[in-house]
């Protein structure tokens, strides 16, 4: 009796029981099961692997990898803030923006979406700053050293004008009925070191091109080529096939289909592969004409990828600048395999989705331009500029700036 009374004396408040039955008496066990472990610890869980997608897919294997081209896209996507919160600044008035403003447009200054863009600011204070107006509100500005830098890169522009002008007239050369937007064009200015203000500039050289309306197309505005020069439409290609035919033979991959009969040898295949090689087709000739799944064709579109390169900067392009152009060029959707076909003189960086195409020609073994334009040795003068913090160099001062790595 005294047994059972001790049961029925558990707090009230107790929920969890248990009914114990035996032959004589049944009766109640009250007692708390917090201790029990009820889920499974996170480290006993089984990881599962993520999900394979093209938007985080590395296009080449390990083996097949350029570390440097690959820290090139890298340091690309670390340089965006800094590249275009300098083209967007540039044309506002006074170079000033509104703070809540620039909150609001991740896009247009290329901080990431739902991040603050204080942030992104703090990380370049040789570069920007913020402050505040009489009207209480803050500002995003230039620093002093980031207005000289402007002036510097306008002189740059400055010099280079002609240059520019004959890049330009070499893709209305390229392109179908040697027309391309004026859009298209200004939205890849950077890739070809145009100003901003190109558009305006084009009035200054009517023997070149001229500004038209396009009806078939809108009523765009498009650049219209207005003289043909002979001596832009030679491509960088047969300059090398003239100075060095068996190293431009081999530039490309193009392999003869035969039989599994003749049982060749690996050196045999290579020379029968070489029949294809020649001729070259001229991306200056008219490609729209061509059949799009000929050899011909196909050497005429890699072909032209290898010159648009050339006359990039830096040597390489986006695939969203290659799509840019898709009209213009006559590409096809299988651009990206076939210029994976071409690993002697395409190196494509980045993942399936996002990736960058390299002209290997343009680079050394380890991975530096062979030749810098001017805008290029501003640029990697203004992204040093952009890694030093307020305590590592004082304002004004460029001690050290040489020997200051671009990651």
């Amino acid at each position: 009796m005294a047994f059972r009374s001790f049961f029925l004396s558990f707090p009230s408040k107790i929920t969890n029981s248990k009914t114990l039955i035996n032959p004589n008496h049944t009766f109640t066990l009250q007692f708390s099961t917090s201790f029990l472990v009820t889920k499974t610890p996170k480290k006993l869980k089984k990881k599962h692997k993520p999900k394979s997608s093209p938007r985080t897919n590395p296009i080449q294997t390990q083996p097949n990898r350029i570390t440097q081209f690959e820290r090139i896209v890298q340091r690309d996507a670390l340089t965006k803030f800094v590249t275009k919160s300098k083209q967007y600044l540039s044309n506002q008035p006074e170079h000033v923006l509104q703070l809540d403003d620039a909150g609001k447009l991740h896009r247009e200054l290329g901080f990431p979406r739902g991040r603050k863009v204080s942030r992104s600011i703090q990380q370049h204070p040789q570069l920007f700053q913020t402050y505040r107006h009489t009207n209480g509100k803050m500002w995003l500005g230039f620093t002093d050293l980031m207005e000289e830098l402007l002036a510097e890169e306008q002189s740059v522009m400055e010099s280079m004008e002609l240059d520019r002008v004959d890049k330009v007239g070499k893709l209305l050369m390229m392109s179908a009925n040697h027309r391309i937007p004026l859009s298209k064009l200004h939205h890849c200015r950077i890739l070809f070191g145009l100003p901003d203000d190109f558009r305006d500039r084009v009035v200054k050289y009517p023997n070149y091109f001229r500004v038209v309306v396009d009806d078939n197309n809108d009523g765009k505005h498009v650049l219209e080529l207005v003289n043909w020069d002979p001596l832009l439409a030679v491509s960088a290609l047969e300059r090398e096939f003239v100075v060095n035919e068996e190293g431009a033979k081999r530039k490309f991959h193009f392999p003869v289909k035969h039989g599994k009969d003749l049982d060749l040898e690996l050196d045999d295949k290579r020379k029968l592969n070489l029949l294809n090689a020649l001729p070259l087709v001229s991306p200056y000739s008219d490609g729209s004409k061509l059949d799009v799944w000929t050899l011909e064709a196909e050497k005429y579109r890699v072909g032209l990828i290898h010159e648009f390169l050339n006359l990039t900067l830096e040597k390489r392009a986006s695939i969203h600048h290659l799509v840019e152009f898709k009209e213009e060029f006559s590409l096809t959707k299988h651009t990206y395999h076939m210029l994976l076909k071409q690993p002697r003189a395409f190196y494509l960086a980045g993942t399936e989705m996002n990736w960058v195409v390299f002209l290997k020609d343009g680079y050394d073994r380890n991975g530096v331009l062979i030749h810098k334009d001017p805008q290029v040795v501003f640029n990697e003068k203004l992204y040093k500029y952009a890694q030093i913090q307020d305590e590592e160099m004082e304002p004004g001062s460029d001690v050290g700036l040489e020997n200051q790595p671009i990651t």
